[in-house]
């Protein structure tokens, strides 16, 4: 008698603890795909989930984005410069199914495609892109990967490179082109300038040609500012025009004393 209380007692112990396992709770992020015996049965969640113990088994999904760093690469340029390059990826789950049934560790297949497809689009391009051109780099490594991810379920948000690291020759290589090209800069914007002034100057020329009034103005302000020095010299420069002049009176002079 004792021994038949006991196998009750035990039974329902047991059919208690079932009904208890039977009852999961999703959160809104999460999903559940449901196998039953073996094979796909639905995806369900968020909220209280049904799973009928030993004839279905539950996988949990997380369907929040996920922040994946990808780990130093070394990286050999397209101008064979050696460089090492780290990234930080971000992707979520779209398809709860297929992430669980068409790859074995979808967290892991998408580290070792970052991995990959990372090196492979960086050998592609040189150093100078590199560091001045990320954003397409990011563009381009994100559109690879998204579309090689599809079939998982899985989609590829956005991928950004942290850091390029290179070696201390390259630096100094770099910092010394970088020197030459301010340099270069800096000539160019010289010899505009130069240019420029000697435009102007020659268009004041022109315009002083043409008005012998305003090089006489000039002449003044010349004297004006001389006076306004504190020297004990005063230097007072002789008009072009009136050289001019002399020279023209001199040789209309000339012929005229010949006949006499």
């Amino acid at each position: 008698m004792i021994g038949i209380q006991y196998f009750a007692l035990t039974l329902i112990v047991a059919v208690v603890l079932l009904m208890i396992t039977m009852f999961r709770i999703l959160r809104e992020y999460e999903r559940g795909v449901i196998f039953m015996l073996g094979r796909f049965y639905k995806v369900k969640g968020p909220g209280l989930v049904i799973v009928v113990p030993v004839i279905q088994q539950m996988v949990r999904v997380d369907l929040r984005t996920l922040v994946m760093d990808v780990p130093t690469q070394d990286v050999i340029s397209l101008d064979n410069v050696s460089v090492k390059v780290n990234a930080v990826l971000y992707f979520r789950v779209v398809d709860p199914e297929r992430a669980i049934i068409h790859v074995e560790n979808y967290l892991e297949a998408t580290s070792q495609l970052s991995k990959t497809t990372l090196r492979s689009v960086l050998g592609q391009h040189e150093l100078d892109d590199m560091l001045s051109a990320r954003d397409k780099l990011n563009a381009d490594i994100q559109q690879i990967l998204d579309k090689q991810t599809d079939a998982w379920g899985i989609k590829v948000a956005n991928v950004e490179i942290k850091h390029v690291d290179l070696d201390e020759s390259m630096i100094r290589a770099i910092a010394k082109q970088a020197e030459a090209e301010r340099s270069r800069r800096a000539k160019v914007i010289h010899a505009s300038g130069e240019l420029e002034a000697a435009e102007k100057l020659l268009n004041a020329a022109q315009i002083l040609a043409k008005q012998p009034q305003a090089l006489q103005l000039r002449y003044m302000q010349t004297l004006t500012e001389i006076a306004g020095q504190n020297t004990h010299t005063i230097v007072f420069p002789l008009p072009v025009d009136l050289i001019n002049q002399c020279t023209k009176s001199g040789g209309a002079d000339g012929p005229d004393n010949s006949e006499k």
